[in-house]
């Protein structure tokens, strides 16, 4: 019957495809045992069904459900929802290997320019483009950035949003730790304003592996290697955004904490510790790297 307890006894998922007529569509029902009868489906979405239309896609149907509450969610379509990932600070080429191995997902896509993903999941249904996954991921970075600019604390370091989206990526690639995020703003900030170089480890990073893992120590070469992006050898800013960096990174770049501090460096503990002058810093170095030689780490 129309609103009986349909012959599935647990949940089943069926895949409606694009442009399929109500008779394919019935046909997939009854072959994935969530009908009984393709025909008998048939005559009455036409008897009871007021002529409306089903979507394509991919389906989650409820164990038992009658043919009245199928018909209802091919008419809505309450697709199966899938999800992909994004992590704050990932770099775009690990965005692209995720959309491309993305299940249920169609078409190719190019790597995304640096910084203009943002962090989030994303869902989507079986057959939707990588393209317009990716247009929604870019879209997200946009609105959030000019929201976030549009917020900005007064005096801060950068001067435009783009600026503010290089900074936060570097905030992002720096700390793991939610509590530090506004400090490390802080001190990047500060060495900007004193055109000091920033020092920054990961900048050194992202010529050599586009964003991905090192995988080992920094070589010296690597760190004295004059780029568009070695902060330890060009004063500034990188010419770009170094991940893609999430919400909150971009809200301490724009809100930095209120600190002095020039200089910060591991505490062994997995968080950082900062100061305000060299003195003070080499005081925390000369620790951390004590620390370093109890692990047997040098």
């Amino acid at each position: 019957m129309w609103g009986g307890r349909g012959p599935a006894p647990a949940n089943v998922t069926v895949v409606i495809p694009e442009g399929a007529s109500l008779s394919r569509a019935a046909a997939e029902l009854e072959k994935a045992g969530a009908i009984t009868s393709a025909q008998r489906f048939v005559i009455l979405v036409r008897l009871f069904g007021g002529g409306a239309g089903i979507q394509a896609g991919e389906y989650r149907l409820a164990a038992h459900e009658s043919q009245y509450d199928i018909f209802r969610d091919l008419m809505g379509g309450k697709t199966l929802q899938l999800k992909v990932t994004v992590a704050e600070g990932k770099p775009s080429i690990e965005v692209y290997e995720a959309l491309m191995k993305a299940d249920g997902l169609t078409g190719e896509i190019q790597v995304p320019v640096e910084g203009t993903v943002l962090p989030d999941t994303y869902v989507y249904s079986r057959g939707d483009t990588r393209q317009s996954v990716l247009d929604r991921m870019q879209r997200a970075m946009v609105d959030y950035l000019a929201q976030a600019w549009a917020n900005r604390k007064p005096g801060i370091a950068v001067s435009n949003p783009r600026d503010a989206l290089i900074l936060a990526s570097i905030i992002e690639k720096e700390t793991g730790k939610p509590d530090e995020r506004r400090m490390v703003a802080a001190v990047y900030s500060n060495r900007l304003k004193r055109n000091m170089k920033l020092d920054a480890d990961p900048t050194i990073i992202y010529p050599v592996t586009k964003g991905k893992p090192l995988g080992r120590r920094i070589l010296r070469s690597e760190r004295d290697a004059v780029n568009d992006y070695n902060t330890y050898t060009k004063v500034g800013l990188p010419i770009g955004p170094i991940a893609n960096p999430g919400r909150a990174s971009i809200d301490a770049a724009l809100d930095p904490a209120q600190s002095n501090a020039l200089y910060f460096v591991a505490d062994g503990t997995g968080g950082s510790v900062f100061a305000d002058t060299i003195e003070q810093h080499n005081a925390n170095v000369a620790k951390w790297y004590a620390i370093r030689r109890a692990r047997g780490e040098m």
